[in-house]
């Protein structure tokens, strides 16, 4: 066990450097994922979907890789170099978003959504687990805040760009790209937002790998048994469990909803792509890294005198996050919708912040990434899996109405947010004797 003070503490202002770079990565991986959310219409057209073959390709196809194989380089990221796993990551999902624009049919763009989660599965263990071990503990949670501003950002940044390019293109039947030829417009939008991962991927190599902090066993030779993770998983089941499973049916709300919301506006409001996208991008960009720094800070707060107190910044944020996205919408006009997804936003980013620091809390150093890809592996199989699909299932064989998308979204949110809310204030007490015993082994006592 490696002793209190014996790993030397890294330079404030390149640490704050290294998440800038980690969040503008993480903002790509975002605009690329959620790009696929204002295509909706052309690509239902042109490839002759339902609703619901949709929703397959808004969560199932990219959570199945994006988890499955996340959880295998998590394997790697915590005994390798993070900062090359994360750089092989960017390349794959940015010519995977690139393919996403060249395919022919259902199922090739299927597949290509499956590379977009394969490359994306690579970043966010490796981040967190380096993020870790550039700051103190008690610094935290406002450092993955930081980091955690790459959800709202790039969806919100997706939704602008994304709108604008449809916008510039829709009023042709193709777009001529050098070097591919014709493409159709929703096609040609994939490879413009994909183009940005390749410089991200080089300014990568300015980051250096971080000396492993929080370790439970002295030494640095590889030990690639995942005995160690299900020995440390079981001792603190209530506090994993309740983590996991709770942020998972929170993910069902999340992802249920944002991947409908602008064929909510469209269909109840007969409001444009560019309209929605111009108003709803504003709202993530503006609220969600104000939800995002404000539960950083809550939860460093609340640190400071209680165990728990990552739990209790989570709950503050369900109280934001379940009316907004419940009532938003049922609202008679789109404004009051939109003023109702603020505080859905705020809210939507303080748990989804404080989760991931938490985890890293309580998980050794080197299990750290392997936690946070198991945590994305559920997260993602429930919320990506289920998410979207439920919204479409209530819509097609429940209403078998279009039009009644909005009671299909009420009925969702309603339901997983009273369950998310349950999870984490069971789960609160079990994370605080959790947290007390991580200080048993952490180089990093905690508190200052």
């Amino acid at each position: 066990m490696s002793e209190p003070g014996t790993v030397p503490q890294h330079r404030p202002l390149y640490a704050w450097y290294v998440v800038s770079l980690l969040t503008l990565a993480y903002i790509c991986s975002f605009i690329d994922r959620q790009i696929i959310t204002l295509l909706i219409p052309p690509i239902k057209k042109d490839l002759g979907l339902t609703d619901t073959e949709m929703s397959y390709l808004l969560g199932l196809s990219f959570a199945i890789f994006y988890t499955v194989f996340g959880f295998l380089i998590a394997v790697a990221a915590d005994r390798l170099n993070r900062r090359n796993i994360i750089v092989a990551g960017i390349f794959i999902w940015t010519l995977m978003t690139a393919a996403c624009g060249l395919v022919r049919g259902y199922g090739q763009l299927f597949l290509a959504r499956m590379g977009v989660g394969f490359g994306e599965g690579a970043l966010s263990p490796s981040a967190l687990s380096m993020i870790s071990d550039y700051f103190p503990r008690h610094k935290l949670a406002r450092a993955i805040s930081v980091y955690s501003v790459g959800i709202s950002v790039g969806s919100g940044i997706a939704l602008l760009v994304g709108g604008s390019v449809i916008g510039l293109v829709s009023t042709v039947e193709t777009v001529t790209l050098p070097l591919l030829g014709d493409l159709r417009p929703w096609q040609a939008a994939f490879v413009m937002v994909a183009l940005p991962g390749i410089p991200i991927a080089l300014l990568m190599f300015t980051i250096r790998e971080p000396i492993r902090r929080g370790r439970l066993q002295a030494g640095d030779r590889p030990d690639w048994s995942l005995r160690p993770v299900f020995t440390h998983l079981q001792g603190h089941w209530q506090t994993y469990a309740g983590i996991y499973f709770g942020m998972s049916v929170l993910t069902i709300m999340a992802y249920g909803i944002i991947g409908w919301i602008p064929e909510h506006f469209r269909r109840s409001y007969d409001w444009s792509i560019g309209q929605f996208s111009l108003w709803y991008g504003v709202i993530l960009v503006v609220f969600g890294p104000v939800g995002a720094f404000f539960g950083g800070w809550l939860a460093d707060r609340f640190y400071r005198r209680h165990d728990d107190g990552y739990m209790r910044a989570g709950l503050v944020g369900l109280a934001f996050l379940v009316p907004g996205y419940t009532l938003f919408a049922l609202m008679p006009s789109p404004w009051l919708s939109l003023l109702l997804l603020v505080p859905a936003t705020i809210g939507g980013a303080m748990p989804t912040t404080v989760a991931s620091a938490a985890l890293m809390q309580v998980a050794p150093n080197e299990m750290r990434a392997k936690v946070s890809a198991l945590f994305y592996f559920v997260i993602s199989i429930v919320g990506l899996g289920i998410g979207p699909t439920s919204v479409a299932a209530l819509t097609d064989f429940y209403f078998h109405d279009e039009s009644m998308l909005r009671y299909s979204i009420t009925i969702v949110a309603a339901i997983a947010g009273a369950a998310a809310i349950a999870l984490l204030a069971w789960v609160r007490p079990h994370f605080g004797r959790s947290v007390t015993a991580a200080r048993a082994w952490n180089d990093d006592p905690g508190r200052p």
